[in-house]
């Protein structure tokens, strides 16, 4: 029967995905691989540049030798802005390929739902056609051959049905890939603001201290002298915090050397940490729980956290949602509230406050410390302590990625100088 073999071949071509058309791939890998190049020769400077601020920082306190270092610092951020803006680009011809890929994927499941109805159509045409009605539209062969081509399209059939569920879980991945891309952009965007921040900072410290003393080598001495004399100034001091009132150092200070006999964390670590968190982002405790915490994961913990220390959700702050994702971050440690709660009687064993409050600056010094420790902060190297402030940012997953190394050197750079202050107080 030509009907039936017309509608075999019509199926058959029907439900085959045609296979993606590649467009620019010659220049796209040209571009990936220029990319990687600039990458890599970038990251080699850094080292080098690393290499070099070590040594300086070895030498004799000087004029001289401070505003090298600075010199390498702020080589060594222009470095690492460069190499950002690369991965950021990147990153972005990776979005594109994947919305491609997405919306390639999106026609040939639209089609092969199209071809699927039609299939149905038909099954159900040969299901409701009786016998005898197939025996008088033509001859006995024709209806073998009609029963021939029905069991092929059940066949079929269930081989389309699986071909498109495995489609739609491929569509499910790549969308996920790709939000997942646009969280890494989005992060390293934040990185990109704070060492943009740091490099105007080293520039006017350097300024400022070649212009005060240039040519005064025995002046400059006198300063690091009287810094180093002035306990009282540094006990007194203030500590910024994020979403909370500031504390003075000293104050800080003790809640760091309890938190560490807890954990075994290093005072200065966890007070490095502490000092990025309350420089990172712009809308830090501008966020409405309402608005910008996840509505089914962290605003019922929210709730309940507010609720228990006997505050307004309404009037507490929480970091504010970035564009890809969620908000609702609480206090100096910031910790969202789902997590806030999986650690919520560890921290109340190691304060004795209970319930904790997110807020408050002893808690939120033993919660971070208690993170960092599981991050592996306790083993106590540079190493360790680097690479636990790394996944207290970016998770364990990315840690490793060079594109955050800025956030782990510059908590140490900051530990480094806690443990200066430290050491003068004789702590």
């Amino acid at each position: 029967m030509n009907r039936a073999r017309f509608f075999v071949a019509f199926f058959c071509a029907g439900i085959i995905f045609a296979s993606p058309v590649f467009v620019r791939a010659d220049t796209i890998a040209n571009q990936r691989a220029e990319l990687e190049r600039q990458l890599q020769q970038i990251e080699q400077d850094i080292k080098a540049n690393q290499g070099v601020l070590a040594e300086k920082q070895k030498a004799r306190a000087s004029l001289e030798r401070d505003v090298a270092i600075l010199d390498a610092k702020i080589k060594t951020a222009k470095l690492g802005i460069k190499e950002r803006d690369l991965n950021i680009k990147k990153i972005r011809g990776d979005i594109a390929d994947k919305e491609d890929s997405i919306r390639s994927l999106d026609a040939k499941v639209a089609s092969g739902q199209e071809s699927l109805a039609q299939i149905l159509r038909r099954t159900r045409e040969i299901d409701e056609t009786t016998p005898a009605e197939l025996a008088l539209s033509g001859s006995i062969s024709d209806l073998f051959d009609d029963v021939d081509t029905f069991q092929t399209i059940q066949k079929a059939l269930d081989a389309s049905f699986k071909e498109m569920a495995a489609a739609r879980t491929d569509l499910s991945f790549r969308k996920q890939a790709l939000q997942e891309k646009q969280q890494e952009e989005q992060d390293l965007r934040q990185i990109q603001v704070l060492q943009q921040k740091s490099l105007v900072n080293n520039e006017q410290e350097k300024k400022n201290l070649v212009t005060a003393a240039r040519g005064q080598e025995s002046v400059y001495l006198q300063l690091i002298a009287e810094k180093e004399r002035n306990a009282a100034q540094i006990r007194a001091a203030l500590f910024v915090l994020r979403d909370s009132k500031s504390v003075s150092f000293g104050d800080i200070f003790s809640y760091a050397k309890e938190a560490s006999l807890k954990t075994g964390v290093r005072p200065a670590f966890i007070l490095g940490v502490l000092a990025e968190e309350s420089n990172m982002g712009q809308n830090v405790g501008t966020g409405n729980w309402k608005k910008d915490m996840h509505p089914t994961r962290d605003q019922p913990l929210f709730a309940q956290i507010t609720a228990s220390l006997g505050l307004n959700p309404d009037t507490m702050p929480v970091s504010k949602k970035p564009w890809y994702g969620w908000g609702g971050a609480m206090g100096p440690a910031q910790f969202i509230p789902s997590t806030w709660i999986l650690y919520k009687d560890r921290i109340s064993r190691a304060t004795g406050q209970n319930p904790p409050n997110p807020w408050d600056a002893r808690t939120a010094t033993f919660a971070a410390a208690l993170l960092l420790m599981d991050n592996g902060a306790d083993k106590g190297t540079r190493a360790s302590e680097r690479l636990a402030a790394l996944r207290y940012l970016a998770g364990w997953k990315n840690a490793g990625k060079s594109a955050y190394a800025f956030y782990g050197d510059d908590v140490m750079e900051l530990a480094d100088k806690f443990q200066g202050q430290i050491d003068i107080l004789g702590g």
